[in-house]
């Protein structure tokens, strides 16, 4: 698959880094750095981070200032997309033209020019500026070429029709996996194919429920954010990771690993009639794992078919986030 974000081609998986997002205790560099080269060697070379991924002394654009000054040669052929505009210290969207400044010279800072910054987006649009006012600011960045282009994230049909008529998109970000199939009947999907703007789908994995890494809640890191989230509750976890099982019984009788399957089944709506080009990007803390998840599979129709009986027979308990 090819995709063009920016002008710069994204490689023939079209995965992402999302190695990139939260963790309370950051991988080592070693550790990173060797996964990140895996990566970019597999054709990975859309990187997503963020602002708020991670504390602010250490968040993911620290991690690629250091990768970048090590390898700067890397960075032409990196597309990065990086989410801000949140209120530092806490997850609350700030879109006002003084917040996404902000955020936008904060990570320019932190990169340092070692990095162009190819994309910024919104982590969550501010229900309480003007679309248009947080637009018109990271347009201008744009204009004085600061920034690639302008991304959108966690958006409804109608906020992305919006957001297009003021400026172009570059992408839009959502989540998106077996558990999580909403895009594809709330019209997400169906408006980014009409205005040809693709899709980065976010946890196409279910966060580790689709690949049966995670059964019960004592195999989550006490530290970890995915505690914080409905769909990891205890009573709810259990339930959920019933589809992650029945998906490793459908790849072992298929010689593939869950993953694999549960990337193929996201791949397989990607430029299907009436739906736009589609990302997975997938979360990665090793080289093992970006290699295994690059490997792209293909599944046909009844092997698609098979996977769409699991989403019916097996029941998703929870919200993705907390009602706040």
């Amino acid at each position: 698959m090819m995709a063009t974000l920016t002008g710069k081609p994204v490689g023939h998986t079209g995965y992402g880094m999302m190695n990139l997002t939260w963790r309370e205790t950051p991988v080592p560099d070693e550790q990173a750095f060797a996964t990140m080269k895996a990566a970019l060697n597999s054709g990975c070379n859309f990187w997503n981070g963020g602002e708020l991924y991670g504390k602010p002394h250490a968040n993911s654009l620290h991690l690629l200032n250091r990768y970048f000054t090590k390898y700067p040669e890397d960075a032409e052929k990196v597309v990065l997309s990086i989410k801000g505009a949140i209120v530092p210290g806490e997850r609350r969207p700030d879109g006002s033209e003084q917040g996404i400044r902000r955020s936008i010279d904060e990570c320019l800072k932190i990169l340092d020019g070692k990095k162009f910054l190819d994309i910024f987006e919104q982590a969550r649009v501010d229900h309480k500026v003007p679309l248009k006012e947080s637009m018109d600011t990271m347009a201008q960045y744009v204009k004085e070429g600061k920034l690639g282009g302008i991304s959108l994230s966690e958006v409804t049909a109608d906020q992305i029709k919006e957001a297009a008529a003021l400026y172009p998109i570059a992408a839009v970000e959502v989540e998106m996996s077996l558990q999580t199939p909403d895009i594809l009947t709330n019209g997400v999907a169906a408006t980014c194919a009409e205005l040809k703007i693709p899709i980065v789908a976010y946890s196409p994995l279910g966060r580790g429920l689709l690949t049966a890494a995670i059964t019960k809640i004592g195999d989550i890191d006490p530290s970890d954010i995915r505690l914080h989230l409905p769909r990891f509750a205890a009573g709810n976890l259990e339930k959920n990771a019933q589809m992650g099982n029945e998906i490793q019984k459908v790849a072992k009788a298929k010689g593939y690993t869950p993953a694999q399957i549960a990337l193929a089944w996201v791949r397989s709506y990607s430029g299907r009639s009436g739906f736009p080009t589609i990302i997975p990007i997938p979360g990665s803390t090793t080289k093992e794992r970006v290699i295994e998840n690059a490997k792209e599979i293909t599944l046909n129709e009844s092997e698609l078919q098979e996977l769409e009986d699991i989403m019916k027979k097996t029941e998703v308990a929870g919200a993705r986030y907390p009602p706040h």
